[in-house]
Protein backbone atom coordinates (compact mmCIF):
# COMPACT_ATOMS: atom_id res chain seq x y z
CA UNK A 1 0.00 0.00 0.00
CA UNK A 2 1.30 3.37 -0.91
CA UNK A 3 -1.06 5.41 0.90
CA UNK A 4 -0.37 9.09 1.47
CA UNK A 5 -1.27 12.96 2.38
CA UNK A 6 -2.44 14.21 -0.60
CA UNK A 7 -3.36 17.85 0.86
CA UNK A 8 -3.95 19.21 4.41
CA UNK A 9 -6.69 21.89 5.64
CA UNK A 10 -7.21 23.84 8.40
CA UNK A 11 -9.29 26.59 9.45
CA UNK A 12 -9.93 29.01 12.80
CA UNK A 13 -13.17 30.11 11.44
CA UNK A 14 -16.48 27.90 11.29
CA UNK A 15 -17.26 27.55 7.85
CA UNK A 16 -17.86 24.19 5.63
CA UNK A 17 -14.57 24.87 3.62
CA UNK A 18 -11.01 24.85 4.93
CA UNK A 19 -8.66 26.63 3.33
CA UNK A 20 -5.02 23.77 2.35
CA UNK A 21 -1.97 24.80 4.19
CA UNK A 22 1.62 24.27 3.45
CA UNK A 23 1.10 22.01 6.34
CA UNK A 24 -0.40 21.22 9.77
CA UNK A 25 0.72 20.56 13.20
CA UNK A 26 -1.47 17.88 14.83
CA UNK A 27 -1.71 18.38 18.49
CA UNK A 28 -2.65 15.27 21.47
CA UNK A 29 -5.41 14.97 22.60
CA UNK A 30 -6.39 18.15 21.12
CA UNK A 31 -6.50 18.32 17.01
CA UNK A 32 -5.29 20.27 14.57
CA UNK A 33 -3.49 23.01 16.11
CA UNK A 34 -5.18 26.90 15.66
CA UNK A 35 -8.42 24.89 13.56
CA UNK A 36 -12.11 25.35 15.21
CA UNK A 37 -12.44 21.90 15.57
CA UNK A 38 -9.29 21.06 18.31
CA UNK A 39 -10.53 20.49 21.65
CA UNK A 40 -10.69 18.03 24.50
CA UNK A 41 -14.54 17.87 24.02
CA UNK A 42 -16.85 18.31 21.24
CA UNK A 43 -16.68 21.31 18.98
CA UNK A 44 -19.28 20.64 16.26
CA UNK A 45 -22.21 23.19 17.02
CA UNK A 46 -24.66 20.77 17.05
CA UNK A 47 -23.28 18.48 19.49
CA UNK A 48 -22.14 21.37 21.96
CA UNK A 49 -26.33 22.39 21.48
CA UNK A 50 -26.42 18.51 22.95
CA UNK A 51 -24.07 18.46 25.30
CA UNK A 52 -21.11 20.30 25.55
CA UNK A 53 -19.13 18.27 27.78
CA UNK A 54 -19.36 14.69 25.37
CA UNK A 55 -15.47 13.71 24.42
CA UNK A 56 -14.15 15.23 21.11
CA UNK A 57 -14.03 11.99 18.91
CA UNK A 58 -13.81 14.72 16.01
CA UNK A 59 -10.79 15.94 16.20
CA UNK A 60 -9.21 15.37 13.06
CA UNK A 61 -11.36 14.54 9.76
CA UNK A 62 -9.52 12.50 7.08
CA UNK A 63 -11.52 12.08 3.50
CA UNK A 64 -9.93 10.00 0.77
CA UNK A 65 -9.48 12.06 -2.45
CA UNK A 66 -10.76 8.66 -4.67
CA UNK A 67 -14.31 10.14 -3.28
CA UNK A 68 -13.29 13.81 -5.61
CA UNK A 69 -12.77 11.22 -8.36
CA UNK A 70 -16.31 9.27 -7.81
CA UNK A 71 -18.21 12.42 -7.28
CA UNK A 72 -16.96 14.06 -10.22
CA UNK A 73 -17.80 11.62 -12.63
CA UNK A 74 -21.44 12.35 -12.12
CA UNK A 75 -20.57 16.05 -12.59
CA UNK A 76 -19.10 17.39 -9.16
CA UNK A 77 -16.49 19.15 -8.71
CA UNK A 78 -14.75 18.79 -5.50
CA UNK A 79 -11.22 19.40 -4.27
CA UNK A 80 -9.35 18.81 -1.32
CA UNK A 81 -10.60 20.81 1.85
CA UNK A 82 -13.98 21.67 0.35
CA UNK A 83 -15.90 19.36 2.81
CA UNK A 84 -14.07 20.23 5.90
CA UNK A 85 -11.56 17.72 6.18
CA UNK A 86 -8.14 18.52 7.98
CA UNK A 87 -6.12 15.76 5.90
CA UNK A 88 -7.11 13.88 2.03
CA UNK A 89 -5.58 10.99 1.69
CA UNK A 90 -4.90 8.62 -1.37
CA UNK A 91 -3.99 5.06 -1.72
CA UNK A 92 -5.94 3.90 1.41
CA UNK A 93 -9.46 2.66 1.78
CA UNK A 94 -10.32 4.37 5.10
CA UNK A 95 -14.08 3.93 5.20
CA UNK A 96 -13.21 -0.07 5.12
CA UNK A 97 -11.15 0.58 8.15
CA UNK A 98 -12.18 -0.87 11.95
CA UNK A 99 -12.68 1.47 14.83
CA UNK A 100 -9.38 1.82 16.72
CA UNK A 101 -7.28 1.83 14.19
CA UNK A 102 -3.87 3.48 13.97
CA UNK A 103 -2.48 6.11 11.53
CA UNK A 104 1.21 6.78 11.19
CA UNK A 105 1.40 10.05 9.29
CA UNK A 106 4.35 11.15 8.28
CA UNK A 107 7.19 10.90 10.73
CA UNK A 108 5.95 11.66 14.09
CA UNK A 109 2.11 11.84 13.93
CA UNK A 110 -0.18 9.45 15.04
CA UNK A 111 -4.61 9.49 15.02
CA UNK A 112 -7.06 6.79 16.24
CA UNK A 113 -9.90 6.28 14.22
CA UNK A 114 -13.51 6.63 15.91
CA UNK A 115 -15.78 6.38 13.00
CA UNK A 116 -17.16 8.03 10.28
CA UNK A 117 -18.27 11.27 9.51
CA UNK A 118 -22.30 11.92 9.57
CA UNK A 119 -22.38 14.32 6.65
CA UNK A 120 -25.23 16.94 6.93
CA UNK A 121 -27.01 19.33 4.67
CA UNK A 122 -24.17 21.61 4.46
CA UNK A 123 -22.93 19.81 1.73
CA UNK A 124 -25.92 20.30 -0.48
CA UNK A 125 -25.18 23.99 0.50
CA UNK A 126 -22.09 23.67 -1.24
CA UNK A 127 -23.23 21.82 -4.46
CA UNK A 128 -26.74 21.17 -4.54
CA UNK A 129 -27.10 17.46 -4.96
CA UNK A 130 -23.50 16.27 -3.48
CA UNK A 131 -25.48 14.89 -0.39
CA UNK A 132 -26.62 12.39 -2.12
CA UNK A 133 -23.49 11.17 -3.35
CA UNK A 134 -22.02 10.38 -0.53
CA UNK A 135 -24.53 9.53 1.88
CA UNK A 136 -26.33 6.51 0.08
CA UNK A 137 -27.52 3.06 0.50
CA UNK A 138 -26.25 -0.55 -0.34
CA UNK A 139 -28.50 -3.83 -1.91
CA UNK A 140 -29.45 -4.16 1.42
CA UNK A 141 -30.73 -0.89 2.40
CA UNK A 142 -28.17 -0.37 4.67
CA UNK A 143 -27.04 3.52 5.00
CA UNK A 144 -23.41 4.10 3.63
CA UNK A 145 -21.52 7.02 4.65
CA UNK A 146 -18.63 8.03 2.05
CA UNK A 147 -17.77 11.39 3.32
CA UNK A 148 -14.63 10.65 5.41
CA UNK A 149 -13.84 9.00 8.82
CA UNK A 150 -13.27 11.17 12.10
CA UNK A 151 -10.36 11.00 13.91
CA UNK A 152 -8.86 11.76 17.95
CA UNK A 153 -4.45 12.68 18.11
CA UNK A 154 -2.35 10.18 19.71
CA UNK A 155 0.71 11.66 18.81
CA UNK A 156 1.61 14.73 17.94
CA UNK A 157 3.51 16.11 14.57
CA UNK A 158 3.66 17.55 12.03
CA UNK A 159 1.75 16.85 8.92
CA UNK A 160 2.44 17.80 5.24
CA UNK A 161 1.75 16.72 1.55
CA UNK A 162 3.74 13.73 0.81
CA UNK A 163 3.87 11.84 3.23
CA UNK A 164 3.38 8.59 4.34
CA UNK A 165 0.37 6.92 5.80
CA UNK A 166 0.96 3.43 7.86
CA UNK A 167 -1.46 1.76 8.96
CA UNK A 168 -1.72 0.11 12.20
CA UNK A 169 -4.91 -2.50 12.62
CA UNK A 170 -6.76 -2.99 16.52
CA UNK A 171 -6.34 -6.58 17.74
CA UNK A 172 -9.45 -8.77 16.34
CA UNK A 173 -12.46 -9.11 16.83
CA UNK A 174 -12.01 -5.56 14.64
CA UNK A 175 -15.32 -2.99 15.29
CA UNK A 176 -16.65 -1.62 11.76
CA UNK A 177 -16.99 1.96 11.66
CA UNK A 178 -20.25 3.92 12.88
CA UNK A 179 -20.81 7.35 12.67
CA UNK A 180 -19.64 9.88 15.26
Amino acid sequence: MNAKVTAVSSNNDYSFTKPNRPGITLLAGLGVEGDVHAGVTVKHRSRVAQDPTQPNLRQVHLIHEELFTEVGKDGFAVRPGELGENITTNGIDLLALPTGTLLHIGDEAVVQVTGLRNPCLQIDAFQQGLLKQVVGRDEAGNIVRKAGIMSVVEVGGAVRPGDTITVKLPDEPHRPLEQV
